[in-house]
């Protein structure tokens, strides 16, 4: 079936766009002052006003550990996030992973350019839309993205300006995650060491996104509603924010407010799989950026290391009794990656593929 002229030119823009290897960073910098219609996103509806009266949960780590314990469980069954503090994180150390994440998106375009790519599996990539020939809109942001395992990382794949920034990070978010984890354990009623034992820690991409002003933020987004596919996201916000969460109860939009030196925590659908709806994941947007400044968001996903046709992910054996039936069928890592692979970001939704 041929294509209509108005798909064929969307295409043609969509690849003219891509083909300047600059992102939506780019544009700014043309000095463009509208919004390119591949950004106008469909029906969107930004008029309604997310909910003042929710807040999502704020878990202090300082805390003593069976309360912890207990926050984690309940947030993470009601809300699927929640945002983290004191987790013992110098505050200057995310400042730094900010400001290197900005460094490498503010190089000038002839040296950015280079790293720009599409192709997978290397440890260095910067693109613009991972899903730009896919869904029905692009987003207004930039993405540079790490591969930290479960390969071992070609470090020296990393530009300069951002390497020892982003590899100290993934160190440091990788012992706050284990700890996250492991009272994500205790909280289901199993043994603390049991996602670890699964790998869950070994896998771990991180996405560092660049949100320019947009000229038009009341036609497009800085990310469409998703739900995240992985395990566990760990993400960092800069004080400008933008990001919402879905509340499962009310069907509202809510604000992440930022707060400095918090982390916020996301549940994924593997998670939500492996807890045997224990946990759910939770649908999140991001707004896009009206303000005057660059927005900055460092995001990392984990999922788990051992990715080979005998190494299966289902609920725990120990969540299902005669009382709790089991929801999901057991899946290797190769059918979780072709349930959303080749699929736009809004339709990702691995649930639905192994619910029994």
């Amino acid at each position: 079936m041929a294509m209509s002229s108005a798909t064929t030119d969307r295409v043609t823009a969509l690849k003219e766009f891509d083909d300047t290897k600059t992102g939506v960073k780019g544009l700014v910098d043309s000095g463009i002052t509208s919004l390119p219609a591949i950004f106008h996103h469909p029906n969107i509806c930004l008029s309604i006003p997310s909910a003042t009266h929710l807040s999502i949960p704020i878990v202090d780590l300082s805390f003593p550990r069976p309360i912890t314990v207990d926050l984690i469980r309940s947030a993470c069954q009601d809300w699927g996030v929640f945002q983290l503090i004191n987790h013992g994180i110098p505050l200057s150390t995310i400042e730094n992973t900010i400001s290197a994440v900005r460094s490498f998106h503010e190089l000038p375009t002839t040296i950015r350019s280079q790293h720009y790519t599409r192709a997978q599996g290397a440890t260095f990539m910067y693109y613009s839309n991972e899903d730009l020939f896919l869904s029905s809109a692009a987003t207004w942001k930039d993405t540079l993205k790490v591969s930290f395992g479960p390969v071992q990382s070609q470090l020296n794949q990393i530009p300069e300006v951002c390497r020892s920034e982003l590899v100290a990070w993934d160190e440091q978010v990788k012992e706050v995650a284990r700890e996250v984890m492991g009272m994500m354990c205790e909280g289901l009623g199993v043994s603390s060491g049991r996602l670890e034992e699964l790998t869950c820690l070994e896998g771990r991409a991180l996405a560092g996104h660049f949100a320019p002003a947009c000229p038009k933020p009341d036609r497009t987004l800085g990310s469409a509603a998703h739900t995240d596919v992985g395990v566990l996201t760990v993400l960092i916000q800069d004080e400008i924010g933008g990001l919402q969460v879905k509340s499962m109860r009310d069907e509202c939009w809510v604000d992440v407010k930022p707060i400095p030196g918090a982390l916020v925590v996301n549940v994924g659908e593997l998670l939500q799989i492996i807890s045997n709806d224990e946990y759910k994941s939770v649908e999140h947007r991001v707004l896009a950026n009206s303000t005057n400044e660059p927005r900055i968001s460092i995001g990392v996903f984990f999922n788990p290391g051992k990715r080979e046709e005998v190494d299966l992910y289902g609920p725990l054996p120990e969540l299902i009794s005669l009382d709790k039936s089991v929801f999901y069928r057991s899946l290797k890592m190769s059918e979780h990656v072709k349930a959303f692979r080749g699929k736009a970001i809004s339709c990702n939704c691995i649930t639905k593929h192994f619910k029994l």
